[in-house]
């Protein structure tokens, strides 16, 4: 079964039941509609609603059918790559420090959002740490964690016998921990947002890919396959799953394929042995090494995209050497379920916020943090359309600035794993 089929993903398995929503039919008006049923576009169209918008919210498949139901379920509320100190120099102190607070509070909002609206999503808030894989890597992990702790943030190092007690695993040297991330059954959330959007009063249409958008006297025109919104203003919400509909959007990001795998069920004596607090893991590897259990006992990692025939074969004997070096007390790992979805990377791996024409805004590029900063950018994108000034907002909108030769690039970019490994294995 190919990784990008619903049915090879652990998440559809395992998650909660709930309605599936209709296609778009005929034609209305709204005040906003939300283009992508991701948390970006899940969280734009509930902050709507909240806030008293008519909104409409379009999704090609349905809620969480692209990445955003097909992750790891991390919630992780630091940049990837970068400190808070990299935001203020690319932004500025004021706005740099108004999308590190954004940031900060991200995995809060996420878990916030889970218990207001009783989202059924094996919800977990117990830390997300950050060992690291060399000693070489201490210093970086230092500096992060000073960083973020100067601003407040619920953080603390740890060393190498302390990584041993809190991962499961001996191969760590130290690392950080930041307290308010955790694990969450991301698909289950996904569609807990649909679900909260709509008692709201938002209108979720699923199976309702938008066609063309084209603006008509003072309103843009949504056209779907059997209808149409006519609204004054739009969010395109569609991450790494961007296409056409708007001029040169696609060439600004990345789609980078995102794999991951989840173990059969462990033996209660041996998962209690792995993460045995519950936390979330992601290693110092650029070749992310990233570790989570879920409700019922397996191990969710990560695994590199392998572009080959047989490249699920080889995705879980690569994944099961992955697992006897950090977890060697699972003794003989089998896999069950190898899935996909795709992310968005920008140049800088910082999310990009545009304005792209009158009453038209979107907001990409998460580069793997997308569930908490997803969820903070829609909430931002929201607040942009009731009314918030564009100066007011934590990210700033940049102009678009698509990669050179883009068609080029992106085959190119699926080979970087390899580079990474070899990154990773040097001091």
């Amino acid at each position: 079964m190919h990784p990008a089929d619903p049915r090879s993903n652990l998440w559809t398995h395992t998650v909660a039941p709930g309605p599936d929503y209709p296609t778009l039919e005929g034609e209305r008006a709204a005040d906003v509609a939300v283009v992508g049923g991701g948390f970006t576009g899940l969280s734009a169209a509930l902050h709507l609603a909240q806030g008293g918008a008519d909104v409409v919210l379009l999704e090609a498949g349905q809620p969480g059918f692209g990445a955003s139901g097909r992750n790891n379920g991390q919630v992780i509320p630091v940049y990837s790559r970068h400190g808070p100190d990299d935001a203020v120099a690319a932004f500025g102190p004021e706005r740099g420090e108004r999308l590190n607070e954004m940031v900060a509070g991200s995995a809060d909002l996420v878990f916030d959002l889970i218990r207001k609206y009783d989202i059924e999503c094996e919800a977990v808030q117990e830390g997300w740490l950050q060992p690291a894989h060399r000693p070489s890597r201490l210093r970086g992990i230092q500096a992060k964690h000073d960083q973020w702790a100067a601003r407040g943030a619920p953080v603390e190092m740890f060393d190498a016998p302390r990584a041993a007690e809190l991962t499961g695993s001996p191969i760590y040297h130290g690392g950080w921990m930041h307290r308010s991330g955790g694990h969450i059954q991301p698909l289950g959330f996904a569609k807990g947002l649909a679900r909260a959007a709509a008692g709201l009063g938002a209108a979720v249409h699923g199976d309702s890919p938008v066609q063309s958008l084209d603006r008509e006297g003072d309103k843009w025109r949504l056209k779907v396959g059997g209808g149409a919104v006519r609204a004054d203003k739009v969010i395109l919400a569609t991450n790494g799953y961007t296409g056409n509909l708007f001029p040169n959007l696609r060439q600004t990001i990345i789609p980078l394929r995102s794999t991951h795998v989840a173990t059969t069920v462990l033996g209660d004596n041996v998962a209690k042995s792995i993460l045995p607090g519950n936390h979330g893991l992601s290693d110092t590897r650029q070749a992310l090494w990233a570790f989570r259990k879920e409700r019922f006992g397996r191990i969710v990692t990560t695994s590199a995209p392998v572009f080959t025939p047989g490249a699920r074969r080889r995705m879980t004997a690569s994944t099961i050497r992955r697992l006897n070096i950090a977890f060697p007390q699972i003794e003989r790992p089998e896999v069950e379920y190898v899935w996909e979805g795709i992310i968005a990377m920008t140049y800088e791996r910082l999310p990009r916020y545009h304005e792209l024409a009158s009453g038209v805004i979107a907001a990409l590029g998460y580069s793997g943090r997308g569930i908490a900063l997803g969820t903070a950018v829609g909430r931002m994108m929201a607040e942009r359309a009731l009314g918030k000034p564009a100066a007011e907002l934590a990210l700033p909108a940049l102009p678009m600035k698509p990669w050179p030769m883009h068609d080029l690039v992106v085959p190119f970019s699926r080979t970087m794993a390899w580079y990474f490994k070899w990154r990773d294995s040097r001091d």
